[in-house]
């Protein structure tokens, strides 16, 4: 297939550009930088079954020649506050790109009858009264709350996306992507996992925010990228849970990577600087996933977290 992934320069849309090309199909990546970095699609450079366009998923899109799949990744992700690439300090870029860009892409899969996958998240749910959440689950969003601009710019995604699917009868998948980690997080992303690494790598205590009770589940890369693949070669439509259910808490988090990387700073708790409404429970159920897409994780936590090590040693320059 000839395949039109916007976000490509981002975490996860940088893997899902490799994965598919080692799989033989040609890519066309699209991103505008405002959060990915060129560093993750510099080892594709000359590679010929890849074509990068610069471009803000926000403006009308043309791409030349027949596209067969269309992959909308583009957004910012990160909830810190404290970053600038945080979804916090980009605001409307990330409601355009929730809303515009959704729009946009539609519409090239419309013009080219092509697959469409669109990037959701498990923070369409907010600060969920069902645990596990299922797909069926409705959420506890606070619509004007800081968290807001990327929670309702995903429920409207959804909403038009499925709205394309029944007007205009194009071939729509939705995937709901719990927490991911792995090589390309930005250093400065401001989640628990990047965050303990580097801590734990300059033998500083790790910062919690809250009491640490609150808990996740962490899904490594390669897993959630397995399970994007296997909704883009099929034929469902509603959403679909992509995510680890194996749940653990931010504490017990901090004491595997202090463990991992021999820190004896221990942890260090400061009061919750969150984006508000900060989840205290998530965890996707994947019963959809595994029954309908024979999908289910393989990498446990701890082999992830030891294969993601080596690159923030790397980009931190400590060997």
């Amino acid at each position: 297939m000839r395949i039109l992934i916007t976000g490509a320069a981002g975490f996860l849309g940088s893997h899902l550009c490799d994965k598919l090309i080692e799989l033989g199909h040609e890519v066309i990546g699209m991103d505008n930088f405002i959060t990915g970095s060129p560093d993750n699609l510099s080892h594709l450079s000359g590679n010929p079954s890849f074509t990068f366009i610069r471009h803000d998923v926000a403006n009308f899109i043309f791409v030349p020649g027949k596209i067969d799949a269309v992959l909308h990744f583009a957004s910012p992700a990160s909830p810190n506050p404290t970053s600038p690439f945080g979804y916090p300090n980009l605001p409307i870029q990330t409601m355009k790109a929730g809303a515009l860009g959704t729009h946009n892409t539609l519409g090239v899969a419309r013009l080219q009858s092509a697959r469409y996958i669109l990037a959701s998240t498990s923070e369409i749910y907010g600060d969920p009264l069902e645990h596990p959440q299922k797909e069926e689950y409705w959420g506890h969003v606070d619509p004007i709350g800081l968290r807001s601009v990327y929670d309702e710019a995903k429920r409207f995604a959804e909403a038009l996306t499925m709205a394309y699917h029944r007007y205009h009868h194009i071939n729509t998948g939705i995937v709901r992507i719990f927490n991911t980690y792995g090589p390309r997080m930005r250093l400065d992303d401001g989640r628990a996992i990047p965050n303990f690494i580097q801590q734990a790598l300059r033998k500083e205590p790790l910062t919690i925010y809250g009491n640490g009770q609150q808990t996740r589940s962490f899904c490594y890369v390669d897993d959630l990228i397995d399970g994007i693949i296997k909704l883009l070669l099929s034929e469902i439509h509603f959403p679909i849970n992509i995510g680890n259910p194996y749940e653990i808490s931010v504490n017990e988090l901090a004491v595997l990577i202090n463990k991992y990387l021999n820190n004896d700073a221990g942890v260090l708790n400061k009061s919750n600087m969150t984006a508000g409404d900060d989840p205290v429970r998530r965890r996707p159920d994947i019963t959809k996933a595994n029954q309908l897409l024979g999908w289910e994780p393989k990498i446990t936590l701890e082999n992830g977290i030891k294969k993601t090590i080596p690159y923030f040693r790397n980009k931190m320059g400590i060997l």
